[in-house]
């Protein structure tokens, strides 16, 4: 069976996902990302987490500092107070995606944008005062193994998130490229909805199939681009496809054509104007 509901989707228009926020024009899981993508309309939010030395659950994609950052090793290496020294932000070119330019970075007294930990980022969400999804993916193969999934579900009961209710004003989906890390969430939290991430076509998922009660498949844009037909054989078996990186109009286009029902994009305001101008648009 699966774990958990499948999300509830605007008709006729698939959800939009900020990736790692508004990711062209700020610095990727920085605050001011979040906000921007809030601005321009994104449904949703979608983070990657990893644990710190000291067990804090922090925004940051790769598994080392070199690129998104001004210092070097694993994250995991580091306490949060060890990251919150570093920049996370001045490698970015700034704002470049859209004309609007209002939206600062968020800086310290240094001048530095720091490390976003996963309790900023779920108070942000819930302050953006309207409904927000945020899609967790968990980071895998990790030296902490099932405590990032463990501390994740501990987060999320704090501030209540960790199932589904029609009274809350932000609704949290868990992914991950881990099927353990899905079985697991399942075990957790199992009123969560998951997605199990798709880099590559298994011979098990050419037929839509997803382990361990997943109820949404995640392809890449590549992989749908290759294979299309994944999404209706997600759709056949009552899964949904959420898609990443989905950044060109021609392929919000061919998302729309297949019907998925999240596009992931770092560019959250440009792929909402292009499916108001398909005549897509809220309920």
């Amino acid at each position: 069976m699966p774990y958990g509901p499948v999300p509830r989707t605007p008709t006729g228009r698939p959800l939009v996902f900020a990736h790692r926020g508004s990711s062209v024009a700020e610095p990727e899981h920085s605050l001011t990302a979040y906000r921007r993508a809030i601005t321009e309309g994104a449904d949703g939010l979608e983070c990657d987490v990893r644990l710190t030395r000291d067990g804090q659950l922090v925004c940051v994609h790769d598994r080392r500092l070199n690129r998104v950052s001004n210092g070097n090793g694993g994250v995991s290496a580091r306490t949060l107070a060890e990251l919150s020294t570093l920049d996370f932000g001045s490698w970015h070119p700034g704002p470049g995606d859209d004309d609007d330019t209002e939206l600062a970075y968020d800086r310290d007294p240094a001048g530095r944008i720091r490390v976003l930990t996963l309790d900023n980022l779920l108070a942000a969400a819930h302050d953006a005062n309207r409904p927000v999804r945020l899609l967790i993916e968990t980071k895998h193969p990790s030296r902490y193994g099932p405590a990032v999934e463990e501390r994740l579900v501990r987060a999320l009961r704090r501030y209540g998130l960790h199932e589904p209710g029609p009274d809350k004003p932000v609704e949290v989906t868990v992914m991950s490229f881990s099927a353990l890390a899905i079985r697991r969430m399942g075990r957790l939290a199992p009123r969560l909805p998951t997605v199990m991430l798709l880099e590559l076509l298994p011979a098990g998922l050419r037929g839509g199939r997803l382990p361990f009660g997943a109820v949404i498949g995640g392809p890449s844009v590549r992989m749908v681009r290759t294979h299309p037909e994944i999404v209706r054989r997600l759709h056949e078996r009552g899964r949904q496809a959420y898609v990443w990186t989905v950044n060109e109009q021609s392929d919000v286009d061919l998302m729309v054509e297949l019907g998925v029902e999240g596009i992931i994009t770092d560019r959250p305001g440009f792929v909402r104007r292009r499916l108001e101008q398909l005549g897509l648009t809220r309920e």
